[in-house]
């Protein structure tokens, strides 16, 4: 590939680089990059955090290498294969300022999602675990301004709504727990910043405050959107 067609993949128009800064990583980059946390990117339960998600460069091939470990360790019991399918998606975060790039996030990880799990089960999933995969990219990538930690409006100028994220959290069986975090008040402790600094932006999400803005009972996870309400 010549450099100007790199170049061409790395950019939408030189408008959107002047008036937001909009570079995506190409792929040979993000997987030198993910070769230095193997470990942690094949961990079905290791949540990483990209503030400034684009298309999901970083994201998808996160999500591909945790299905990876869930098809070697969970492929000959349908039932297990799904649930832990669905925590994969569930601990891969995105914030992006844009809203089309949070579509087109969205939009590849349910594809590459519902591609891996039909090409596994041979069969597409119920109408409940869609809802819920669905429901969970709706909640894990957020139209925002990562530095701002505020929700964005159309025109991608800041809102007085701050970035909340959810932490779902295996309990027992089926069940999932769900606790909603604000993104200042996860990175208040000055430990999380210098975390945040030193992984140059993707952040595992270890450091929680004590206290949820919101908190929801233990739920089967085909059922969690019906708790939103």
């Amino acid at each position: 590939m010549s450099p100007s067609t790199q170049t061409s993949f790395q950019i939408k128009s030189r408008e959107r680089v002047a008036d937001h800064g909009e570079v995506f990583t190409p792929d040979w980059l993000v997987n030198d990059m993910l070769k230095l946390v193997d470990r942690e990117v094949e961990r079905i339960d290791s949540r990483f955090l990209e503030p400034a998600c684009g298309e999901g460069s970083f994201l998808a091939p996160i999500l591909l290498r945790k299905l990876a470990t869930v098809r070697r360790q969970y492929s000959k019991s349908p039932a297990d294969y799904e649930f832990r399918a669905v925590l994969a998606l569930m601990s891969i975060y995105g914030v992006e300022l844009l809203v089309d790039n949070v579509c087109a996030c969205r939009e590849r990880l349910l594809t590459l999602w519902l591609a891996e799990y039909e090409q596994r089960l041979k069969r597409p999933p119920s109408a409940e675990c869609l809802a819920t995969v669905h429901f969970v990219l709706e909640r894990n990538i957020l139209n925002g301004n990562a530095l701002s930690m505020k929700k964005v409006d159309a025109s991608a100028q800041d809102t007085q709504e701050p970035i909340i994220f959810s932490e779902w959290s295996a309990v027992t069986g089926p069940l999932i727990k769900r606790r909603d975090f604000r993104q200042d008040e996860l990175l208040r402790d000055q430990d999380a910043r210098n975390s945040l600094e030193q992984a140059k932006g993707e952040l595992s999400l270890e450091y929680v405050p004590k206290s949820p803005v919101r908190e929801f009972p233990p739920t089967d996870y085909r059922k969690l959107p019906e708790a939103e309400s």
